[in-house]
């Protein structure tokens, strides 16, 4: 363990939302190996919230069911948190695009209401988890996140002492409802696995990856800046093949890309390069 990070997290209260799903749960097993006070787990999916008991037995565990578009509960969940995790969002392309409304509401309101209640209750740290689906966003879903990064980025900026910041990745292999947990079955039933186009490449990465980025991140936030790991890029097809070659082609989805971009160049002219990522810097 970092002895930074370590020092970072003792005896400290976390709040991470929509904490109950997959990367959210990950998270909260790697924060209870170290010596925090609390991590509280605010989902709106009870059945989650039940696994996550099941699954994670501590004490310092809280599970907190609410929804990020009640101000009031998001309200009491946050006070006296030292540092929040804000993962709560609509995140599946197809239903996002169809229920435009209620994916504005939560992607975006959702998170202005979880600003607004950083501001009242002035906790340490705010990180937004946010997608690489942003840059150069073509769907509902990227033109959302972006917002949140957007009013993360302006919060951070203007809303001192807590400082803010968005993390920014690809696909995470381990989390619920993606293109393996879909494969997994088809292949399971004996039917031709569902490819969108030959050609499409997407970037992904391991549960525990995004886990210690976003951890190693609450030392390297400062004011608003957006961290955006470096990930592989991967052809969908290849990756198929590894499950079965029976396969079919099923077409993009509406405002699919053939390939997502991590950083745009124009981001990268306010970015600060390493060797593992990029640091967007806030412009404003």
């Amino acid at each position: 363990m970092s002895k930074k990070i370590t020092n970072l997290l003792k005896n400290k209260t976390v709040l991470i939302t929509g904490g109950a799903g997959s990367i959210g749960t990950a998270i909260t097993t790697k924060l209870l190996e170290f010596p925090v006070k609390s991590v509280r787990i605010f989902d709106n999916n009870e059945y989650s919230l039940f696994k996550l008991k099941r699954t994670i037995n501590d004490p310092r565990l809280k599970l907190l069911l609410g929804s990020i578009l009640d101000k009031e509960r998001i309200d009491m969940a946050g006070q006296n948190v030292d540092i929040i995790i804000h993962a709560a969002a609509v995140k599946n392309i197809e239903i996002t695009e169809f229920n435009a409304i209620d994916t504005i509401d939560i992607n975006v309101n959702g998170t202005v209401n979880m600003v607004k209640m950083a501001i009242k209750n002035k906790p340490e740290k705010f990180i937004n988890i946010s997608t690489d689906k942003v840059a150069e966003t073509s769907t509902l879903y990227g033109t959302t996140k972006m917002l949140g990064e957007r009013v993360t980025s302006w919060a951070g900026i203007h809303l001192l002492p807590t400082k803010f910041a968005s993390i920014r990745f690809g696909n995470v292999i381990e989390t619920k409802g993606n293109v393996f947990e879909v494969w997994e079955e088809e292949a399971k039933n004996k039917k031709p696995i569902s490819i969108t186009h030959p050609k499409m490449k997407r970037y992904f990465w391991h549960i525990d990856e995004a886990v210690d980025f976003v951890i190693n991140s609450m030392i390297e936030m400062k004011q608003g800046e957006i961290f955006v790991p470096k990930m592989k890029n991967y052809n969908i097809k290849e990756l198929a093949s590894k499950i079965s070659k029976k396969q079919k082609i099923i077409g993009l989805r509406p405002g699919e890309k053939f390939e997502e971009i991590l950083i745009t160049d124009v981001e990268k002219e306010n970015a600060v390069e390493r060797k593992n990522m990029w640091i967007i810097k806030p412009k404003y």
